[in-house]
């Protein structure tokens, strides 16, 4: 890679961390689309903790749906490092409204495994400022300043491997 690394946050919702074998397709795709991940743990969010995280939706008809969904069960948080990794994790995600995408980009995570616009198998950041504040909220020990100042020209220069037990790929 030889322009600088940016960062997302990815998340698997709780419609496919139920199902083993999609997780484990998930992460083939993530591999095979050349991202680094960063960091990765399962997380069960409390209502409360959702409906911090969704608040910017607070008030709009899906809310209730959305945060009680997203409490039903675990989710798997992921730092994704590549040069355009915002847009590139949300084009291989795929549009948020399941049913026209399961018509429209049938191979993309949503098409794939996505059952409604609220169960649709990931989210990821929109932007900068929003992947920063979402990383903050998942991992509050990371810090995206200290591994950029620290560690991203090493990942670019490829001085890493894939530790596939933790699902985590680890500076050489």
């Amino acid at each position: 890679m030889a322009g600088r690394l940016q960062l997302t946050l990815a998340l698997l919702k709780p419609d496919v961390t139920r199902v083993p074998h999609v997780v484990q397709a998930i992460r083939n795709k993530i591999i095979q689309e050349d991202f680094i991940v960063v960091r990765h743990k399962e997380v069960r969010l409390q209502r409360e903790k959702t409906e911090e995280f969704y608040k910017e939706h607070k008030g709009k008809f899906f809310y209730n749906r959305l945060v009680t969904f997203m409490a039903s069960g675990p989710t798997q948080a992921l730092i994704l490092a590549h040069e355009d990794a915002i847009r590139r994790w949300r084009t291989l995600m795929g549009p948020t409204k399941v049913y026209k995408t399961k018509y429209e980009a049938p191979d993309t995570l949503r098409g794939l495994y996505g059952l409604t616009d609220t169960r649709n198998s990931t989210h990821g950041s929109d932007g900068e400022e929003n992947a920063v504040s979402e990383i903050k909220f998942f991992f509050p020990e990371f810090s995206c300043d200290d591994w950029y100042k620290l560690d991203e020209e090493k990942f670019r220069r490829g001085e890493f491997h894939l530790d596939e037990r933790n699902f985590v790929h680890k500076l050489l």
